[in-house]
């Protein structure tokens, strides 16, 4: 705290609150060092861990957006936590929602064109991750302070199950149907009202279609004040064009709201439509290299003179990426970056003193040369050459609340089935004193 102004982690100033849910509040923040202005999401962790769908959905929000880091959708630039709270920190967005521009009155066709092609391009490179919305609507369309569009809120997104690039751009049938039934009524497509299982592509590209509807027309395509008459207008895609829609933009309508999903356009068939390719540049993706988040150093030394240093009574705290991360079973098979991930994990209710000292002592047993590199962290060097040179381990210990501590283990060199055999034989059966659960 200086004055009256509140610092977090030495880094961000906080300023006012934007907005606030049921386990989180917004605030605007400016960064000390930079003076960039962000928006930061403080969300209480005990609420995190009692609650098994809060923690799926902060899980799924902070996986989605990892991976999709794009001119058009809201960036994620760090995600950090102390004892009590998990901080999302991301782009500010200062011209609010789409939704507020709408409301004046509808877009003339040149604007609403330029918004599509925003929409579709970030929906589009989504896909090519894997990811699909599942609430596109203006509300959830920000704009930045250049009229640039923003696609924000991936909370009820869905990842596919398998790599990022196994689903198409065009959400091909082999895709692995969704059934989770979510989003606005009014924008949602008819197959996911059906439950009968959908492509999240195709349910994406219809709501990007009553998104296009909305920005002409300045109403929605389907509407009745009884529920049930407004499903069985979207099962039937009964709707009218205003007459002052040009007669392109009816034909792409007429195309992207089809009941029938295998019928409906694909994202490809979209660009290469001449009413949608008007002025249209393709904007470039960031590289998913860029990550803003801390990585692994795999140029470190090994650490064979270093003595051990005394380190504080207790850990620093837990980058809270990798807490979500370790407390998810297969979470890390999502990320396509550098990052070393941990080959695995184990929490304990035991202190980090103990269990640093008992990780220590089997290190020692089997020969291996154990140096601290950092507080809390520890580096084992095997004894010996091996089929791919000395087999290199880490082993991280990170406090997540005051009664649970999360330990995490990876390999930095050497072959890796000595390690996981000296993993499986010789650290887990030695740490079973110490262990609440494995995860990995």
């Amino acid at each position: 705290m200086v004055g009256n102004k509140k610092i977090v982690f030495e880094k961000y100033e906080m300023g006012k609150l934007l907005g606030k849910g049921t386990f989180a509040k917004v605030y605007v923040a400016r960064n000390l060092s930079t003076n960039e202005f962000v928006a930061i999401k403080v969300i209480k962790k005990d609420e995190v861990i009692k609650d098994e769908r809060m923690m799926e959905q902060i899980i799924r929000e902070i996986s989605v957006m990892r991976l999709v880091r794009h001119p058009n959708i809201v960036g994620l630039k760090e995600v950090m936590a102390t004892k009590s709270k998990i901080f999302f920190v991301m782009e500010y967005v200062r011209g609010g929602e789409l939704f507020a521009k709408v409301a004046q009155g509808r877009l003339k066709e040149d604007a609403a064109r330029s918004y599509f092609q925003q929409l579709v391009s970030a929906v589009d490179f989504c896909h090519s991750r894997g990811v699909f919305h599942r609430d596109l609507k203006p509300e959830n369309l920000l704009l930045d302070e250049n009229g640039d569009l923003k696609i924000s809120d991936f909370g009820l997104s869905a990842l596919h199950e398998h790599s990022p690039n196994a689903a198409s751009h065009s959400g091909s049938a082999g895709s692995k149907l969704l059934h989770t039934q979510c989003g606005t009524p009014a924008y949602i497509a008819p197959e996911i009202l059906a439950r009968k299982g959908y492509d999240g592509a195709k349910a994406d590209i219809w709501s990007c279609g009553v998104v296009l509807y909305v920005l002409l027309a300045g109403f929605l395509p389907f509407q009745d004040e009884n529920i049930a008459a407004m499903y069985r207008k979207i099962y039937k895609a009964e709707y009218e064009c205003p007459p002052w829609f040009s007669a392109e933009a009816k034909r792409l309508l007429s195309r992207l709201l089809v009941p029938d999903p295998s019928k409906r356009i694909c994202m490809a068939g979209i660009t290469r439509v001449m009413w949608f390719r008007k002025g249209f540049k393709r904007p470039n993706a960031f590289s998913m290299q860029e990550s803003m988040f801390e990585k692994f150093d795999e140029e470190e030394k090994l650490m064979k003179h270093e003595t051990i240093k005394k380190s504080p009574s207790s850990p620093a705290f837990l980058n809270a990426f990798q807490f979500i991360s370790s407390m998810s079973t297969g979470l890390s098979t999502m990320f396509d970056d550098e990052r070393r991930k941990p080959d695995s994990t184990f929490t304990s209710r035991c202190s980090a003193k103990v269990i640093m000292g008992k990780i220590e002592l089997i290190g020692k047993k089997f020969g291996f040369k154990v140096a601290r590199t950092k507080d809390f962290k520890l580096r084992l060097v095997g004894p010996a050459e091996g089929r791919k040179g000395r087999l290199s381990v880490t082993a991280e210990v990170f406090k997540v609340a005051p009664e649970v501590t999360v330990v995490e283990f990876s390999k930095l060199a050497g072959d890796t089935l000595e390690y996981i055999k000296f993993r499986e034989e010789d650290i887990r059966p030695a740490l079973s004193d110490v262990v609440w659960t494995w995860q990995g």
